[in-house]
């Protein structure tokens, strides 16, 4: 990326910027202007025809001036000195009678965790299209019980640039990629649905090729006549054993939140307090990881300028810290962690999870199904909710399996897994050797902001979990 690239497009002037950036953020703790253009495009396919081809070009600022628990935020879609000059009166109100002493810049890394390529311009608009009509006719060829195929397509590229008082200046480009696809089967009158997603921090290349996009309409349609197959859900309390992969959905959400150091400065989380004691069984280890090369969730600096690290939230069961920007973890007094994140230009910037997974441990997912007497095999998750003040969560499973005697058994339908985050955590029972990440699908809500994200676990053994189901009670 060209390092004038917002002042060259806006006629700016560099220095005259810089010096409204540290007349703003004088006697401010801390502080930014977050400089973002951003380009977007998605396809969405159905009934046969392409349905939508959409492009957006968005770009914009952001001037931050934090103070002690305080923090004056103006934004506008216009990149001119003009209108950063108005959002800097705006911001320097919160640092009236306010004497700080502004916090050290970021450090710096020279780790690039993908390249500067543009996803938009790496293939050409018919052969987007093509892969949308080839997904669908491969699917509608592969069996005669396909009623529905709906995919889509997506890509961006995004630019920021983060300018701080001083003249501390950090740069990123980051692509994104998403394909995902979804299969309607029918058969005897009764229909049911399955679907896949993959994507990345890459071009389209990997998705535009057949083995890809086959394979992931296969796993699609394989879902879709599992689930023609299924019987209705028991309930009651009993051992789940969850697949690896996505369904470390359930972990992000029931655990992961709950571990943001905005949600435990204010003490509102379940885990508030506890550092340094046991939340987890024996073996349970859990990491927040933005450094993985191309991962959906991965940055190679936050949108504060901090690099992404590898952090420890739970060691062996014991809690070992919090997931912090900026502000939080000087307030907490802890170091930043590079999980200041935020949506885009207008979004206030708070902690948010990157990549977040347990790790693997020493037995065999043939092992743990095997010590299971009587409960269910969880492997594709759907929805959820959970409460973060308390923990408790409800999931629905959209794929899953009766276990009997060690042995998978029927598929089941209309599950859901109902609990409290914390507590499941010391229900775990066996760690699998298979840990892995999901396909590259995720995206995380909170405050009302959405942001790519990234989960994965291994196969694991929960006892004693309540499951809701379907079935009529005998």
């Amino acid at each position: 990326m060209a390092t004038d690239l917002f002042f060259s497009r806006s006629g700016m002037d560099r220095s005259r910027v810089q010096a409204k950036v540290d007349d703003a953020l004088k006697g401010a703790d801390d502080g930014e202007l977050y400089l973002e253009f951003c380009q977007s495009e998605s396809f969405a396919f159905d009934d046969g025809r392409l349905k939508a081809a959409n492009f957006d070009t968005t770009q914009g600022f952001g001037l931050r001036s934090v103070c002690g628990e305080a923090t004056g935020y103006a934004h506008a879609n216009e990149l001119s000195e003009e209108a950063i000059a108005r959002a800097a009166e705006t911001v320097q109100a919160v640092a009236r009678g306010h004497s700080g002493i502004a916090a050290g810049a970021p450090a710096r890394t020279n780790v690039k965790l993908y390249s500067d390529i543009d996803p938009l311009g790496s293939a050409a608009f018919e052969h987007k299209v093509k892969l949308l009509e080839d997904v669908n006719a491969y699917a509608r060829n592969k069996d005669s019980r396909v009623r529905q195929v709906s995919c889509s397509l997506a890509g961006e590229w995004q630019t920021v640039e983060i300018i701080r008082a001083g003249g501390e200046t950090y740069r990123d480009v980051r692509p994104l990629v998403r394909l995902y696809v979804s299969v309607v089967a029918e058969e005897n009158g009764r229909q049911e649905s399955g679907s896949f997603g993959g994507g990345g921090r890459s071009g389209y290349e990997t998705y535009l090729a057949p083995e890809y996009w086959q394979a992931a309409i296969d796993e699609a349609l394989r879902q879709a006549l599992v689930n023609l197959a299924s019987v209705p859900a028991p309930a009651g309390e009993m051992t789940v054993v969850l697949g690896p992969g996505w369904p470390g959905i359930l972990l992000h959400e029931a655990i992961g939140h709950g571990l943001e150091g905005d949600f435990n400065r204010k003490k509102t989380s379940a885990f508030s307090g506890l550092l340094g004691q046991r939340v987890a069984a024996s073996g349970v280890t859990v990491v927040d990881d933005g450094t993985i090369g191309g991962r959906r969730g991965s940055l190679s600096i936050d949108d504060e300028g901090t690099p992404t690290s590898r952090t420890v939230l739970i060691e062996d069961g014991i809690l070992k810290g919090y997931m912090q920007d900026r502000q939080n973890a000087r307030l907490m007094g802890m170091a930043p962690t590079g999980n200041g994140r935020r949506q885009s230009y207008a979004s206030a910037i708070m902690p948010r999870m990157t990549n977040t997974y347990m790790l693997g441990g020493d037995k065999t997912p043939e092992e743990i199904l095997a010590s299971v007497k009587k409960g269910i095999y969880a492997v594709n998750f759907g929805g959820g909710q959970v409460d973060i003040t308390n923990g408790k969560f409800v999931f629905s499973c959209t794929e899953a399996y009766l276990v009997e005697d060690g042995k998978v058994g029927a598929p089941i339908k209309g599950a859901t897994l109902i609990g409290n985050g914390p507590d499941a955590l010391t229900r775990v029972a066996m760690i699998g050797n298979d840990m892995k990440l999901d396909t590259g699908i995720g995206t995380c809500g909170k405050n009302g902001q959405s942001v790519p994200v990234g989960v994965g676990q291994p196969t694991l053994r929960l006892d004693a979990l309540t499951v809701g189901g379907t079935a009529q009670a005998a």
